[in-house]
């Protein structure tokens, strides 16, 4: 019995240990912070949002985002990533999938006009590194604007 519900506690930490890259991504790219995505992604890792292959090409592409959409110069928040209805899949004792739904809002917009850039879902697939769970590959399906 206490194998079980040792099993079950140890899987629920996981599936909350395996949220924080991509809760950690969204923060970093919206606070201007992308040089630190090692802490989110595999060295190999892969994205789908454009095609970005390697922590590397992730760094420079996201904080080349980043600067396009700081129309403001304010050095901060050009965008807000919010991730919601969070699913965890525990496909080994260090691999898992998530998907969650994105909701990506812009800052430079006046008030009459939405605020929202896209929505979307992502679809990751984690391996444990050093201990520590990372995003190995990312596929964003943009569900709007469809153009």
């Amino acid at each position: 019995m206490t194998d079980t519900r040792d099993a079950r506690i140890s899987a629920m930490l996981d599936r909350e240990y395996i949220r924080t890259p991509r809760l950690l991504y969204s923060a970093l790219l919206d606070g201007n912070a992308t040089d630190r995505m090692e802490e989110v992604f595999t060295e190999d890792a892969e994205m789908t949002v454009g095609t970005m292959k390697g922590l590397d090409e992730i760094k420079r592409s996201q904080r080349d985002a980043y600067q396009m959409f700081d129309t403001r110069n304010a050095g901060h928040f050009p965008f807000i990533h919010a991730i919601a209805n969070y699913e965890v899949t525990l496909t080994g004792p260090d691999t898992s999938n998530g998907s969650c739904y994105l909701l990506d809002f812009v800052t430079d917009r006046p008030g009459a006009q939405h605020p929202f850039l896209l929505l979307g879902r992502y679809e990751d697939d984690y391996v444990r590194v050093s201990g520590e769970w990372r995003i190995q590959r990312s596929v964003l399906d943009v569900l709007w604007p469809q153009d």
